[in-house]
């Protein structure tokens, strides 16, 4: 509150500003002063009329400042109108205007001897107008805005106390549209005094908010928020255009969008600032710039990256944030096996692998041997070695340290070159590092004869001649010749040696056929035989020299190539008479739209997407129905673009069948239809008994669908939960050696999957189990370790590969991964993988070495086979054709399925399986709980009385439901326990 002191004066009062003992601090308003009369130092100049009425006089505020005041006190007198008026006031930009009077007003009550009519109150007017009108004033011109009247009134005892309370009203005022405006205050008959008067509009102050900087602005009306479009800080990017509303009260509300800053910025009060040099930031984002990594560095400011040390490399496809590393250094300890003529090659791995995991081995082999030099002594020569030279598995990416080189020379010198490389090695030639062995081939058996001729035959000899053999690994001693009869299968033969590469066979049968070997012979002993050829003697008085034999078979041969070119005429006469005729819309063909060509024969996944029409390749892969042909039954589900559908489809002449039908809603945009359809344009091209069937789509009316063939079980996860512990071990392995048989048909078609899952499995009614849902499918290149790369989108975390995870890349061996995923559900019958785990525990998990464990009575071969697919490095998992491989050898000996993997050694692994490594350790049934490190389940136990360990072991499901434990993970975590601890105690009981 603010006091005010009272000075009488014979026609009214003088009031002066006080102390102020309390003064309440309020939230500034973001307001703009048009008018404050108590920042006048002089004469305030306005207009008073009639000349008697109000007066202006001087005073004191608070601080002992002078203020100008105006009052009026003619209570005495009849019928008082007395004006005052302001000076003409400027609007500036305001629309509104508030005006705030701070007066004093008399209780008519407290006046003694009142001759006129009293009153309590006053009126605010307002005039607009475009320009200063100087002194002239006409009352009817201005428009009341409200009459004003005193929460305080003082009284007779103020007066004699000299203390009255200061009235406060504030009144709004608009909109106003002209230049400017006077305000009017009219008394009467009060008694009143004018202490202050100030007149401000209210405005949103300039801010900067989310990177984006928005102006002072004033609100327009009293009714509606004004949108004010923010401006990005320098240094940034609008992620979302940001926008801001003004209230009517000059407040901002929260703010919409936000500005990024560049890369080489980070967010730093308010603003986006350079990264200091050592650091970097190579993104757009409000994130911070990042310290250099190791073997990195950045000297300026705003790096987007960090330039890589002297003899440091950064690869290609490295991150950014990934160290700068180099070429490894040379194998080691290099150990050669000579077996003939092949050696095997055995080494170590580098001692500096470059700070790099991807280093892979490349051998070159050198044949060499010694030749003179120009001053009397020895050189070494050395020359690539033959194409024929075998590497086993192959000469360059090898990951792993030993190689087979065959089908070398025998005696002589071959130099291997063992070179280590990793991603950056292509960078730095100069700094690779190699190890060499020098070794001589034995002595060896010369390699089979391959080409034998027959030069003449009679009735009673036949001439041959053959080449020497390809690889006769030293010097040709003779050739063992063997021939029989081909009627006494080889029961009695004839062996006969040359010396040359020529013989002729006497003593022959006329007319009959001999099957013939020849092998030939070195120091080192015979080599493997020749395949058996087969010739015949010459009939009676019939014989045919070798140049006569010649001329018969160039004749034969010259009336074979004209009955084959007079085929291929006809043929080509045919297509040209039929080249306008056109082709019926399910005819295959060879040539797409998009330029790629399939070969006939040959199957090669095309991705549609490379399509410059995406629709076209729809009509290119699947078969366009007719709706008719189509009769929806009852909606079985719902999908990402429209409902699911099952019904019949009964093609002209054909008999109806059982089909699902996808249905794409209503309303949907082009992108939906070509991403709807892309699914279509992707099963269209498979053709095998495990991948879900296409039957066709429905393009040409609406709605628009795709139809495949109807599986009455639907997805494997809900039918396994569905028949839990119902199914045999054979029944299972059955249904995964599917699923693998048509994951190996699409790795052969070079494609990935990337969401292989028992719920994207679909089972019909006789258990076979079919791939489906190619949402997230993509094509691979040619190349076998090529991946494909997403920017983004969801990835199915416990379903994908580490390396898909942290790089996006998805490959064969990822889907692999997966397989091993599905694996797991399908022998727990549908768990859910990792339980509740969280998805971030569960990559942090799997990073640093965590398996799942193997489900309740999973056969041990099995659970290798998930592990073998879980191998972190993706090139030791095993394809598609092993797996299917795997699987066929369990299913054609069954009892392999007998041996459990709750009762075989596994690889240690402190996250794999806590329950059954540490049972044999159990002497109580508390420390077998505490070894559980299940706080729930060991209460519910607390109750319940076992005499020993070997009775606890006997414990089963429904015995775990009776304590409590009814959760079916813990369930069959502790049942798995168990069954270990009953192997334990089989010896005897443990006392408890």
């Amino acid at each position: 509150y603010q006091y005010i002191c009272l000075v009488l004066h014979p026609r009214g009062c003088c009031f002066l500003h006080c102390t102020t003992p309390f003064s309440p601090r309020l939230k500034p308003q973001p307001v703009l002063n048009l008018l404050d009369s108590k920042a006048s130092q002089g004469e305030l100049g306005w207009i008073s009329y009639p000349q008697h009425g109000w007066e202006e006089i001087s005073g004191v505020d608070e601080h002992y400042t002078p203020i100008r005041t105006f009052q009026v006190c003619n209570v005495m007198e009849y019928s008082q109108n007395n004006w005052l008026r302001t000076n003409w006031i400027p609007r500036q930009s305001a629309q509104k205007i508030y005006v705030e009077l701070k007066f004093t007003l008399r209780d008519c009550n407290s006046i003694p001897l009142v001759l006129g009519t009293c009153k309590e109150t006053f009126n605010l007017l307002y005039l607009e107008t475009d320009d200063d009108q100087g002194s002239h004033f006409r009352e009817h011109q201005f428009s009341k805005v409200d009459t004003i009247a005193a929460d305080e009134s003082f009284t007779q005892m103020d007066l004699g106390d000299r203390i009255l309370k200061l009235n406060t009203e504030v009144r709004e005022v608009g909109p106003m549209n002209k230049k400017g405006f006077y305000l009017a205050f009219q008394d009467v008959g009060a008694c009143v005094a004018l202490v202050s008067v100030r007149v401000y509009f209210k405005k949103c102050p300039y801010t900067v908010r989310n990177l984006a900087s928005f102006p002072d602005t004033v609100p327009m009306d009293s009714q509606s928020l004004v949108e004010v479009k923010g401006s990005c800080v320098n240094h940034s990017k609008e992620e979302e255009p940001p926008r801001m509303y003004c209230s009517t009260e000059g407040e901002w509300l929260v703010p919409i969008g936000k500005c990024l800053c560049n890369p080489g910025y980070e967010e730093k009060s308010s603003t986006c600032q350079m990264c200091q040099p050592g650091f970097y930031k190579s993104t757009l984002g409000n994130t911070e710039c990042s310290k250099c990594p190791p073997h990195s560095f950045s000297h300026h400011e705003g790096s987007l990256f960090c330039g890589c040390e002297k003899n440091y490399f950064r690869a290609e496809g490295d991150p950014v944030a990934m160290a700068c590393t180099r070429p490894p250094s040379a194998p080691r300890n290099v150990i050669s096996s000579i077996n003939e003529t092949s050696v095997i090659l055995d080494w170590s791995w580098p001692e500096d692998n470059g700070g790099r995991r991807d280093i892979t081995f490349t051998v070159v082999c050198k044949r060499c041997r010694s030749a003179p030099s120009g001053g009397g002594g020895l050189n070494q020569l050395c020359e690539p070695c033959r194409s024929n030279v075998r590497f086993l598995p192959r000469a360059a990416g090898l990951q792993n340290t030993t190689v087979t080189v065959a089908d070398l020379l025998a005696h002589t010198n071959y130099t291997f070159e063992i070179e280590a490389q990793n991603g950056v090695s292509p960078l730095a030639p100069k700094m690779r590092q190699y190890a060499a062995v020098t070794i001589t081939t034995n002595q060896a058996a010369p390699s089979p004869v391959t080409v034998i001729k027959k030069e003449k035959t009679s009735r009673n000899s036949v001439s041959l001649s053959w080449q020497q053999p390809e690889r006769p690994n030293g010097i040709i001693l003779d050739y063992e010749i063997k021939y029989y009869e081909k009627e006494e299968q080889e029961t009695s033969y004839t062996i006969l040696r040359a010396r040359g590469c020529n013989v002729t066979l006497n003593g022959l049968k006329p007319n009959t056929a001999y099957l013939l070997q020849i092998r030939a012979r070195t120091a080192a002993g015979y080599g493997a035989s020749s395949p058996s050829i087969q010739f015949e003697t010459s009939p009676d008085s019939f014989s045919i020299s070798s140049e006569n034999s010649q001329v018969v078979l160039i004749a034969i041969s010259s009336a074979v190539a004209i009955i084959l070119l007079t085929v291929l005429l006809y043929v080509l006469i045919g297509r040209f008479c039929c080249h306008g005729k056109s082709k019926h819309p399910d005819e295959k063909r060879l040539h797409f739209g998009n330029g790629h060509l399939r070969l006939p024969g040959i199957r090669t996944y095309v991705d549609p997407h490379t399509y410059e029409d995406p629709s076209q390749a729809v009509h290119e892969f699947a078969k366009e129905l007719d709706a008719s042909c189509i009769a929806i039954d009852k909606v079985v589900g719902a999908g990402e673009f429209g409902e699911v559908c099952s019904g019949r489809l009964k093609l002209p002449s054909k008999k109806e069948i059982c089909v699902a039908i996808k249905t794409l809603k209503g309303g949907y945009t082009d992108k939906q239809r070509r991403d709807f359809l892309a699914e279509a344009s992707i099963m269209g091209q498979f053709d095998h008994p495990n991948i879900i069937r296409l039957e066709g789509v429905v393009t040409r009316s609406k709605p628009v669908m795709i139809v495949t063939e109807y599986m009455e079980n639907g997805s494997l996860d809900t039918f396994l939960r569905k028949h839990d512990a119902q199914f045999t071990g054979i029944q299972l392995v059955g249904m995964l050696r599917g699923i693998a048989s048509g994951m190996k048909y699409l790795s052969d078609m070079g494609y990935v999957h990337r969401d292989l899952a028992a719920r994207n499995i679909l089972v019909n009614s006789n258990l076979v189990c079919k791939v489906s849902d190619f949402g997230l499918s993509r094509v691979l290149e040619d190349d076998p370790e090529a991946a494909y790369t997403t920017r983004g989108g969801k990835i199915p975390i416990r379903w994908t590969a580490p390396e898909a995870i942290a790089y996006r890349k998805f490959t064969s061996a990822s889907d692999a991964w997966s397989y091993g995923i599905v694996l797991w559900e399908v022998m727990s019958y549908g768990e859910r993988p990792y339980w509740e785990m969280s998805n971030q525990d569960v990559i942090k998990a799997v990073d640093e070495g965590y398996r799942l464990p193997p489900p309740m009575d999973c056969p041990a071969t099995l659970y290798q086979l998930m592990l073998d697919c879980w191998q972190k490095e993706r090139n030791n998992r095993p394809k598609f054709e092993q797996i299917v491989s795997i699987l066929d050898k369990l299913i054609r000996n069954p009892g392999s399925l007998k041996i459990t993997a709750n009762t075989t050694s596994r690889p240690a692994n402190l996250l794999l399986d806590r329950s059954s490594s540490e049972v044999t350790s159990v002497g109580t049934v508390g420390d077998w709980m505490d070894g559980m490190r299940t706080l729930p389940c060991k209460e519910a136990f607390s109750g319940v009385s076992y005499s020993s360990c070997d009775t606890l072991a006997k414990t089963s499901t429904e015995d775990l439901k009776k304590v409590g434990v009814t959760i079916v993970g813990p369930q069959k975590k502790i049942v798995s326990s168990l069954k270990a601890l009953e192997s334990h105690t089989k010896n005897g009981p443990v006392p408890v």
